[in-house]
């Protein structure tokens, strides 16, 4: 059900994922000042664990600031993300907001999204087996 109501959210904001609008969370991400998650076509993950990710060239998928304990909601934006040709990072380019590509590490490690809420966010695994 969660999914379903996602996709529809999703198609609302981001009419491009149109023809691929199944989801799956592959990170999540916490910073002292807010959470963030990443999310991939559905296409490209074939079950559990970063080896079930196939993201060669850029996917269109969503990423997640949510500032709920800040009294300023959940945002939800496009993003492109892929593997980096090692796929030892997971690339995630915020291509709306202008900022530089986030390079988070496939077995997790702690990174900056933004200088605004989202720094210092530790990541957990690419695709962890247990979501």
């Amino acid at each position: 059900m969660r999914r379903a109501v996602f996709a529809a959210v999703v198609l609302s904001v981001c009419p491009a994922l149109a023809n691929d609008a199944a989801l799956v969370r592959v990170m999540v991400c916490k910073g002292p000042d807010a959470s963030m998650e990443i999310y991939v076509p559905e296409s490209t993950v074939n079950g559990g664990g970063a080896r079930n990710v196939s993201l060669p060239v850029n996917a269109d998928g969503m990423y997640t600031l949510d500032l709920t304990a800040a009294g300023k909601g959940k945002y939800l934006e496009p993003v492109h993300v892929r593997l980096a040709g090692d796929n030892k990072f997971l690339v995630v380019e915020q291509y709306l907001r202008g900022y530089p590509a986030t390079r988070i590490p496939v077995g997790g490690g702690t990174v900056d999204f933004d200088n605004r809420f989202a720094t210092g966010a530790k990541c957990g695994p690419l695709n962890p087996l247990q979501n």
